[in-house]
């Protein structure tokens, strides 16, 4: 079975090249995945050069001038040469590498252009971390990027963040529920409201009854309860809104579409991965009920669509239990469809995974759900006697 590491840059300059990729070789993957592009944020590093490490927006590599020609939107620089080497050190041990891109989340672009950030229904761009798919000067910018960590050598992009994000406050003492802070999360940008009011939806329409029912819970109404589903939405806002909210999908489907002939043309494939998984079991591995494949579309994603367009998918498990890990892979192959590679992500310690048995039973599960790949992340994140867990969870795997 094809399985890579997830890798940081500071873990390659901390430790060095020729020692990561000797002890990942060690755990029997087929390659390491690298964040080429990460976003800003501070790490606890168990076995690192510094403890917590601080992580900034950066590109960890000199983006090639001719892409970005012209372009307002340009990559911050990070450690441009860590990366230097790394895809013939890959090769001597028979690695696969790949490019692990953050592609919309960069407060520092979003800090120097505002405009090309998200803005809510009330027409507050409260997010400098979210740059917004419609916009078509981050379009352009997403699929230069891609090329430039296409031309890095490696196998495949695999790219993060490649859509809506969901609304996330630092802090708030209103109790927002669920389909509140989702209703506060889309986006009434020009460039939304455009595509929108194309595809024949009224989008002011929907943009007030959004602004109505939030801001009526921010006066101190109770919120609504319940999992966001279409049905409830519908019910709760009405079906402008909902309408809305489908109109998102044609904005990824379309700019998906075009990173992915993108990194095609270079030589490379993509690998698309949604954050629902992320969204539903990144604090303690407790997903909530519905299954990510389902949930997508409250971020733009439309998993049919993009079976067309993707060559392979990644299902960020984040999940204890292993039936709900199967179950999470199931679903991604029954709307990208069964020819489409899926590679499960795999958490191999806190707080997915208590022990060894418990990760084999979720690699297990993996597998017998159809799963084509394992991946596991990450390896900066975790303690190396549960990297250790790595070989057996594999071997199961196989």
């Amino acid at each position: 079975m094809d399985s890579s590491v997830y890798v940081f840059v500071e873990d390659l300059r901390g430790e060095g090249v020729e020692r990561v990729l000797d002890r990942i070789g060690g755990y029997g993957v087929t390659g390491v995945t690298v964040g080429a592009v990460h976003h800003a944020c501070r790490d606890v590093t168990p076995h690192g050069l510094s403890r917590l490490t601080v992580r900034h927006d950066a590109a960890h590599f000199t983006p090639p001038p001719e892409l970005f020609a012209g372009l307002r939107l340009k990559p911050p620089t990070g450690h441009a040469g860590a990366l230097d080497g790394l895809a013939e050190a890959c090769a001597r041990r028979g690695l696969k590498l790949h490019g692990w891109t953050v592609f919309l989340r960069n407060a520092t672009l979003g800090v120097r252009h505002p405009d090309v950030t998200v803005r809510d229904c009330f027409g507050d761009r409260g997010s400098p971390t979210d740059l917004c798919p419609a916009h078509p000067d981050v379009r352009d910018y997403a699929v230069a990027l891609a090329r430039s960590v296409a031309r890095l050598g490696v196998d495949s992009v695999v790219a993060e963040a490649l859509h809506f994000n969901p609304q996330q406050a630092e802090r708030s003492f209103v109790p927002l529920g669920p389909m509140d802070t989702y209703l506060f999360g889309l986006c009434f940008c020009d460039y939304c409201m455009r595509r929108a009011t194309d595809l024949g939806v009224n989008a002011e329409a929907a943009r007030e009854e959004c602004a109505g029912i939030v801001g009526r819970v921010l006066d101190g109404e109770p919120p609504a309860q319940g999992e966001v589903t279409r049905a409830a939405l519908t019910a709760y806002a009405g079906p402008e809104v909902v309408a809305y909210a489908r109109a998102r999908s044609e904005t990824v489907t379309t700019l998906v579409s075009e990173v992915a002939s993108a990194v095609a043309a270079e030589g490379a494939r993509l690998v698309f991965v949604d954050s629902t998984g992320a969204v539903k079991g990144y604090t303690d591995g407790l997903p909530t009920p519905g299954l990510a494949a389902h949930d997508a579309w409250q971020l733009g994603v439309d998993l049919v669509a993009l079976g067309d367009l993707v060559p392979a998918f990644g299902v960020l498990a984040y999940a204890r239990d292993a039936a709900r890990v199967a179950d999470d892979v199931g679903a991604y192959l029954r709307s990208v469809g069964k020819d489409r590679e899926v590679r499960a992500v795999l958490r191999p310690g806190h707080p997915d995974s208590d022990s060894a048995d418990r990760l084999v039973a979720k690699a297990r599960g993996a597998k017998a759900a159809g799963a084509a790949a394992v991946d596991f992340y990450a390896y900066g994140l975790a303690p190396h006697p549960v990297l250790d867990r790595i070989p057996a969870a594999l071997a199961e795997a196989q």
